[in-house]
């Protein structure tokens, strides 16, 4: 009973206490609340007073770039002595000379008229296979030998280029086709902008043998079409066209015949003229006109190929402008009718 009794009377003291309490923690929040508010307002108050005895001041122009503001006349002052410093300082230490630039071989190829050695020798032209594998034919070509490495002569390189640029620039003035042939790797892209500014054809890929010897079974299938003097293409020429004979090309420029010697013997049969690129292992009779040169040197060959892809460009202003005056450089195909004149007969006999 004694036990029972305290536990009840401490009870009620227990639970009577948390009211009082939770009374004053009510009571004491609500005063810091009040508390915290008036001095906020008193805060800001003297904020809007500071702020308004600022007096206005001029605000400094942004750089566009950084995006912070900049000071114009220590820019102006710093601007001043970098231009006196340049003046005085200017004409001291090494000028930049031009240096190579890989893409400017196939962008602007150089002409036939700006081959100079020193274009030949940066190219790594004039080097050529060891001294055992040279093929006698061209010592004529050979300059000398270096630690068991023939030297091909510059000079003769470059007479020899020059000549074959004369040759496909006559040709494409008489509205000649021309076939541009490089097999090797990477070779495609100089080969076809050499075509492309010639106006001809090109191969990067495996000769098929008997396209020209037996052209009329393996390219009788192509499609063939009929141009004018400004190479225009002319309408209405299929029919007259299915019983012509497969095209052959006037000129063949092979950049490395020790691959496609099939390709030169058919010309040969054939009565095409050839230029090639002959290294010191190869044989020069194997094409007409031969260009002693570096085959392995794909700088090399991309100077060839531009040289005489600007030659045949050339070629094609010429014939151009002699069309414009009315004068034909070439023999037109006999035995065609005009598209129009076709229609007309079928209409009366109709």
């Amino acid at each position: 009973m004694i036990i029972r009794q305290l536990a009840l009377r401490h009870g009620r003291r227990a639970l009577a206490k948390p009211k009082t309490s939770y009374k004053r923690f009510l009571a004491t929040e609500t005063d810091t609340i009040e508390h915290s508010l008036d001095h906020s307002l008193q805060e800001t108050h003297s904020i809007e007073s500071q702020l308004n005895s600022i007096s206005p001041t001029p605000i400094s122009p942004i750089d566009s770039e950084t995006h912070s503001t900049t000071n114009t006349d220590a820019i102006a002052e710093a601007y001043h002595i970098f231009k006196k410093q340049q003046s005085t300082t200017g004409h001291l230490g090494t000028t930049i000379a031009p240096h190579y630039q890989p893409h400017t071989l196939l962008t602007n190829p150089p002409s036939p008229s700006s081959v100079t050695l020193e274009l030949l020798l940066a190219s790594q032209s004039h080097l050529g296979h060891s001294t055992s594998l040279w093929n006698p034919a061209n010592s004529r070509y050979i300059f000398g030998i270096r630690q068991g490495i023939h030297i091909i002569s510059l000079d003769v390189t470059a007479a020899y280029l020059r000549r074959a640029a004369k040759i496909v620039s006559g040709v494409a003035e008489r509205g000649g086709l021309i076939l541009f042939v490089g097999t090797r790797p990477n070779q495609d892209r100089c080969v076809v902008n050499a075509a492309t500014l010639a106006g001809g054809c090109h191969l990067f890929e495996r000769w098929i043998p008997g396209s020209i010897t037996n052209g009329q079974q393996i390219l009788g299938h192509c499609k063939m079409k009929f141009v004018d003097e400004f190479d225009r293409e002319i309408g209405g020429m299929g029919e007259q066209l299915v019983d012509c004979p497969s095209l052959k090309p006037d000129l063949v420029v092979c950049l490395n015949p020790l691959e496609n010697y099939v390709l030169l013997h058919e010309c040969g049969l054939n009565n095409i003229p050839t230029v090639g690129v002959i290294d010191t292992d190869a044989n020069p009779t194997w094409v007409t006109y031969p260009i002693p040169a570096n085959d392995d040197s794909l700088r090399c060959i991309q100077v060839i190929a531009g040289v005489l892809g600007k030659a045949g460009e050339e070629g094609q202003k010429k014939r151009h402008e002699a069309a414009k005056r009315g004068v034909i450089t070439f023999t037109p195909r006999t035995g065609l009718k005009s598209p129009t004149s076709s229609t007309e007969a079928n209409v009366s006999a109709g």
